[in-house]
């Protein structure tokens, strides 16, 4: 099965792309699989993360900037993230309704993909999805976070070109001087530039365009979804980003860098798996109830969860070793715990 979906991917059969990713979303063994046979042919491929808080328009400027690349004669994955209810656990995906015009032209892919739950403004699987992109041969890959605000700093760390969208009348002036989102954008953008406030948007952005100790000035680029004005200028400005990565004596340490983000969520998010399948619903009733009763501090609690993830790791290696001849199974799958943790 894996084979086949690979040489669908690399060849940029559309099917295969969109069975890759639903399967990088489900995760598990063969996902993790997959995504490693397919890294070494990922290196090419501009990956831009574009974020800023609901309402800004970053759909509509998505979709714009995708054209604009079209036009270039480059191929364009879209990643659109939509936040997950925390009722129902379900999503709306409404990215894809409003990029629909984007459908007919067999140059861009879009896939919409729910948070589930993730902070920083993500779904876990946006970085195994941009990898299967990469792998057809795509581009450009524009991810689109959910929207959440200052805290929303996850996609620095895993993109190379970070885009921050605002808009007049939504406080931005104050919005500037804040730490946080502000601080990991390459490039800032004044959506619905048609609107009035955007100048000042624009004026009072000039003294965050310096990136300290980087050598990169942020380009300021007003856009607008009235006459479509723009988009040119954010391509330009993306584009002229990654040449500055690609030539500045920092690029490799900045890429170090965004390599050791990428490896900590990983585990981050493999560990969390794993606490599924270590600590089951009925033992964990029993620590919130000794917990509420007063009978146990949270932090004790705590180390009891993890003594059970370590508990788990530690008979997984000892069934490993018991059984002599077999290919090693380290890793993690389907809230499955193998290997171990020294």
């Amino acid at each position: 099965m894996i084979s086949g979906l690979e040489e669908g991917v690399l060849a940029g059969d559309l099917r295969a792309v969109a069975r890759a990713i639903t399967l990088v979303e489900t995760g598990g063994r063969e996902a993790d699989d997959l995504v490693s046979d397919l890294r070494p042919s990922a290196r090419r491929g501009h990956l831009i993360g574009v974020t800023g808080a609901p309402g800004s328009g970053k759909s509509s400027l998505i979709s714009k900037l995708a054209k604009e690349y079209r036009a270039r004669d480059r191929t364009v994955g879209i990643i659109a993230v939509d936040p997950t209810s925390p009722f129902s656990g379900g999503a709306v995906l409404g990215d894809r309704i409003r990029m629909q015009e984007l459908s007919a032209d067999s140059g861009v892919f879009v896939r919409s993909m729910g948070s589930r739950g993730f902070a920083g403004g993500l779904a876990a699987a946006v970085e195994d999805a941009a990898v299967v992109l990469k792998a057809a041969g795509k581009d450009i890959i524009l991810v689109e976070t959910v929207g959440v605000g200052q805290g929303e700093l996850d996609v620095a760390g895993k993109v190379q070109t970070t885009v921050v969208v605002l808009t007049p009348g939504m406080g931005d002036e104050i919005q500037t001087i804040k730490a946080g989102i502000m601080e990991v954008a390459d490039v800032y953008v004044v959506n619905k530039a048609d609107l009035s406030g955007a100048d000042a948007v624009a004026r009072s952005l000039h003294a965050l365009a310096d990136q300290p100790g980087t050598g990169w000035v942020r380009p300021i680029v007003l856009t607008s979804s009235v006459d479509r004005s723009g988009a040119g200028e954010l391509a330009d400005a993306c584009d002229a980003h990654l040449e500055f990565l690609r030539n500045s004596r920092d690029a490799d340490l900045a890429e170090l860098e965004r390599v050791q983000k990428s490896i900590l969520s990983l585990a981050e998010r493999k560990l969390t798996g794993d606490l599924g399948s270590a600590v089951s619903p009925k033992r964990l009733k029993l620590l919130a109830t000794d917990v509420r009763a007063g009978s146990m501090e949270p932090r004790e609690a705590a180390q009891e969860v993890i003594r059970l993830l370590m508990a788990a790791y530690n008979s997984a290696n000892r069934d490993e070793s018991e059984t002599p001849g077999e290919p090693s199974q380290a890793g993690f799958s389907n809230g499955v715990v193998r290997g171990h943790v020294k």
